[in-house]
């Protein structure tokens, strides 16, 4: 039995699992491996030999560590390199420093001198995207057919790769981001829109790569891990059109007064010689979570790691889950854990500030009050939640009671989606820092056995 105050250790433990099991530099040496002038990519045989270059071209949160990763299994073979993250989750630029004054050994690392690193906005596109996005769109447009590029894509490509379609200028698109975002638009809506006001998004980067051979490693953010949008598929056919992505916007009551240019599809000659591999999601995260749980000796379960929907509606469901283990041992008897995965959205209604995963978890702690033995995590993999310095935050039944405790109001937080300072004065966010990795987000419930 695990004493009631230990529940937080525990979740602590299945957090740092989870991350762990989805380490990009990881993820990516579990796929690529080079035995002399022989690169291989999940079982795919390449012969570095017959390639004059090989261009790397990273977009993402993950894109340092997995370029690092990269560049560690070529090494003289790369040529050259540009890797576009958001603000903070850079670190080349110090291995390039050791490397530069020979302070590092590493004689592997030797090929990051050739990899240019741009640090650009994210949720909403700044002129670094831009910059990032002009940079990969240069160099994948010198590749030719004796050429290897090589595409590391991962969550938050989409907004660091930005480069407007011709007619639009990045104001445009920074107003329709923020709007969707505050519209509580899917990720697979938001990215509809995306690709058609790109030159570089839904497969309009392997246009420009072509003809060279390309390899797509990808680390998804994305339920269910659809290749084509992630980061809004760069080299990936897109299926879908202009008309969708118009009507997302109907749909939310989101004017425009611009025209989307259309995006290549399957069969477009650009995908010719293209192979893609994903190499780590939420999945692997979730069941790594699940392996470490039942080590700490919780009956664990794995529900899904599709959630979607709005976070307070997703909070009911595991809240509701949280008492019938209490109450009745259903679905399974305490101590449990249930592990869930996915992604939520918040649709904005106030002017506080938070994230979906604190969101999820105040409207949780509501919906828990006054119940003992239970504990609710909900964070982002990416260890940013939302514009804030915190990836979630974890509730037990006595955070409510806390909170009056220090006169703070929980339901009125939640109705302006102000959680981030709600849960700062409980020190109860989770603050992990960028992590390095991106995949989605996870929620535990742990419900303990016994009486407190």
């Amino acid at each position: 039995m695990m004493p009631a105050q230990d529940l937080r250790v525990a979740a602590n433990e299945l957090q740092r699992a989870a991350l762990a099991a989805v380490d990009p530099e990881a993820a990516v040496h579990r796929h690529v491996h080079r035995e002399g002038n022989a690169l291989f990519v999940a079982n795919r045989r390449y012969d570095l030999r017959d390639h004059r270059h090989v261009f790397v071209l990273g977009g993402g949160k993950a894109a340092v560590p997995m370029t690092t990763a990269i560049a560690e299994v070529l090494g003289e073979y790369l040529t050259q390199g540009v890797a576009v993250t958001k603000y903070g989750h850079g670190e080349i630029a110090n291995y390039k420093s050791q490397i530069t004054n020979h302070k590092s050994p590493a004689s592997n690392l030797q090929s990051l001198i050739h990899i240019e690193l741009i640090e650009a906005g994210h949720p909403v596109p700044d002129e670094n995207s831009v910059r990032g996005a002009q940079a990969l769109a240069d160099l994948a447009g010198q590749a030719t057919a004796h050429d290897l590029v090589i595409c590391l894509i991962s969550g938050g490509g989409s907004a660091l790769l930005t480069l407007p379609a011709p007619g639009l200028h990045l104001a445009d698109l920074q107003a329709l981001t923020s709007a969707l975002l505050r519209s509580g638009a899917t990720i697979n809506e938001l990215n509809t829109v995306r690709k058609h006001w790109s030159r570089i998004k839904g497969g309009q980067l392997a246009r420009l790569a072509a003809p060279a051979t390309l390899v797509t490693l990808v680390l998804s953010d994305v339920v269910g891990d659809p290749l084509e949008v992630i980061a809004s598929g760069p080299t990936v056919p897109d299926p879908t059109t202009v008309a969708d992505a118009r009507a997302v916007l109907e749909r939310y009551g989101i004017p425009h007064d611009f025209e989307f240019q259309e995006t290549p599809k399957p069969g477009d000659p650009a995908f010719e010689r293209v192979q893609y591999a994903i190499v780590g999601s939420n999945r692997q995260a979730a069941l790594a979570a699940v392996k470490q749980a039942r080590h700490l000796g919780f009956n664990t379960l794995l529900l899904s790691t599709y959630v979607e929907g709005e976070a307070r509606e997703v909070a009911k469901v595991a809240a509701a889950l949280a008492k019938g283990v209490r109450a009745h041992g259903d679905p399974l008897p305490p101590p449990a854990c249930l592990v869930w995965g996915g992604e939520t959205t918040v649709t904005i209604r106030g002017a506080g500030k938070g994230g979906r995963n604190q969101e999820l978890a105040l409207a949780a702690a509501l919906q828990l009050s006054g119940w003992s033995g239970v504990l609710v995590m909900a964070l982002a993999t990416d260890g940013t939640d939302g514009p804030t310095d915190a990836a979630g935050a974890v509730i037990t039944g006595d955070t409510v009671a806390r909170a009056h405790a220090l006169g703070l109001d929980p339901l009125a937080a939640l109705a302006a989606n102000d959680s981030y300072p709600f849960f700062d004065a409980l020190a109860d966010l989770i603050r992990t820092g960028p992590t390095g990795t991106n995949v989605n987000d996870l929620l535990f419930v742990l419900v303990n056995e016994g009486q407190d």
